[in-house]
Order: structure tokens, then sequence, then C-alpha cells
């Protein structure tokens, strides 16, 4: 009884969000906005938006590829993200065991030409600049003269505060970033090639599949350069914070269970209840993806694009949220 009530209220959210139009398309803006229309209209509506070209003022476009990395840049050491079959921070099979895994990717500091290197040889592992501690901020200050902060501005006087982090994006056409949603409203801005994203709002959450699974982190054999998986296992600590142990039980991670580009239906029925929405950035363009907002990418080759993620509000939206996943959580296991 208690499900089927669940339930029902879930079908009312879908249905009343839908017939309001709540979630159901990414808006096109060929200008950038006033402070005052970006608050009304997008941001307290928690509506994405492509605000198209409205980047080509930026140095970044005219000079950042390969070919000027590497020149300028060459010998310069970058972090970098390296899996096997393009997920990092993604879902896959240890063939040890024959269990599913959320997996992190190796991580290592080699050179810029090296990092180009790799994305040119179309058999190899798939290489990632993708390390989202501000690596922009951090990492490459030689490159900040290349982006005119100031076309943001209309974004920072609405959010009344600078980014929590910026970050640097280049990579394989093969890397792709799994779904999921983050804390952070997002200013999405390509520099080179495209960006595709899938999209869903977040009340789609109780059609949205997900649960723990073992994490693991990709490891390289030394000699024979295969990857494999490598479990991790749970850390304790002890009063002071300090690390006492490790294992035996494994270190678990909640992620969401479904493909949206080969959306297993039989397996999980509930998710054709909801349509993802597809847009693609374009260099010039400038998405404003809400927080939580569920978002699937891929990306072009040697694609590269930069974004800003401001601090979400914790107000009662977010209240709602968390309601809503416990709502969705009791179902699961009632």
């Amino acid at each position: 009884m208690a499900n089927s009530k669940i339930n029902s209220a879930f079908e009312l959210l879908l249905n009343e969000a839908n017939d309001l139009c709540i979630g159901t398309e990414v808006l096109e803006v060929f200008n950038i906005p006033k402070p005052i229309e970006f608050a009304r209209e997008y941001y307290a509506k928690q509506r994405p938006v492509v605000f198209r070209n409205v980047l080509s003022s930026w140095k970044a476009l005219q000079k950042w590829n390969g070919d000027y990395f590497r020149e300028h840049l060459g010998q310069k050491l970058v972090d970098v993200a390296v899996t096997p079959n393009g997920y990092a921070d993604g879902l896959a099979t240890r063939h040890q065991d024959n269990k599913e895994y959320f997996v992190l990717p190796l991580e290592e500091q080699i050179t810029m030409e090296s990092f180009l290197d790799h994305l040119d040889d179309a058999m190899g592992a798939v290489y990632y600049i993708q390390k989202q501690n501000s690596n922009f901020s951090l990492d490459f200050p030689e490159l900040t003269e290349d982006i005119d902060t100031s076309l943001l501005d209309f974004a920072q006087h609405c959010f009344n505060k600078p980014p929590d982090a910026v970050n640097f994006w280049m990579g394989d056409e093969k890397a792709i970033t799994s779904m999921h949603k983050d804390p952070y409203d997002n200013l999405y801005c390509v520099i080179s090639g495209h960006k595709d994203f899938i999209l869903f709002p977040p009340h789609c959450l109780p059609w949205i599949p997900k649960r723990l699974y073992s994490t693991g982190v990709y490891k390289r054999n030394d000699e024979t350069k295969k990857y494999y998986i490598e479990p991790l296992l749970q850390t304790h600590y002890n009063e002071n914070n300090d690390v006492i142990s490790y294992g035996p039980e494994p270190l678990l991670t909640e992620w969401i269970s479904i493909d949206p580009l080969s959306p297993d239906l039989e397996k999980y029925p509930q998710y054709s209840k909801i349509q993802p929405l597809h847009v693609r950035v374009n260099a010039g363009d400038l998405l404003f993806l809400p927080n939580y907002w569920y978002h699937h990418v891929r990306q072009s080759h040697k694609c590269i694009a930069v974004n800003f993620w401001y601090d979400m509000e914790y107000d009662s939206r977010y209240c709602y949220y968390r309601m809503l996943e416990d709502l969705a959580a009791s179902k699961a296991t009632g």
C-alpha cells in the first residue's frame, strides 16, 4: 500500500512537470543576458540554456588547439586520466570475478607533448585531462589571459559569489562522461570542437536506477601493458581522523546503473517513462547547466573546454530533492 501511494505521487510529479513544461527543453539564446534576465528566466527556474556563439571574442577560440599546445606547452607536465575504454569514473566489469565495479581512472603526470601523442594513437588507451580540482586555475596560469571572464559577469552577479572551481578539459573522442549529477551550477564553455550532452531534470530521479557498487581503480601491468581493475577497500579512521586500517570490506560507491546510449529497458523498465534531452554545445557556445541536472557527455576528438562551477544554494529545493531521494530509496527497498 505504501509503495502504491509513493508510485502515484511519483507519477503525479512527472505528469505535472510535463504539463507545465518543466525540464522539457534546452533553450537557445544568441546573446549574453542581463544579470536580472539570467536570474529570472534561467537560474530561478533551473532551466538549462545554451548561449550560442557568445564566446567568439575569446582569444582561446583562435589559439587553443593541439598544435598550439604542442608548441607553447609541449614540455609542461599535465595530470591525465587513463582508461582502456574511455569511461573515467564509470562502470566496468572486472574479469577476475565477473563483477561490475565503479572504476576510477589510472592517474598519471606526463608532458603535454606526450598527451597529444596519445590522442593521435587511435589504437591506444584513452587519455583525458579532466581533473576537477580547479585545474585550469592551478595548472594553466599561462592560459588565463586567453579567457575573458568579464563575459560571465551576468552569472557572477546572479550567484553573488566567485566560482568554486574552474576546470580545463581536453581529450579523446572515446572519452565519455557517464551519467551523474553535480551539486554545482555549471557554466560550460566549449573552446574547440563540440560536446554532446544528454540531460534529465532532477525530478526524473525516481526513474533513473542507481545502486551501490564495489569501487576499483584501473592499473596497468608493467610487463604486458594491459589494464586491469584493482578493488579498493574501505578506509578506517580513528578519532583524530588518522588512517588506522583498510578493509576487509570493499569501498562502496553509489552510481547510476543505466547507460543512456544503450539503455537496458528489460532490466530497468521504469527508465522508459522519462525522455532525455539532447544538446550539442559547439565552440564558442556557453551552456548553463543547473545544479542536480543529470548529464552524460560525449565529445569530438581533441575537444577543449573550460567550465566554471558555482556551489549550489542549499535552500528548500535541496530539501525537497533529498526527500525525493529518500522516498525513491524507500520504494526500491520496500
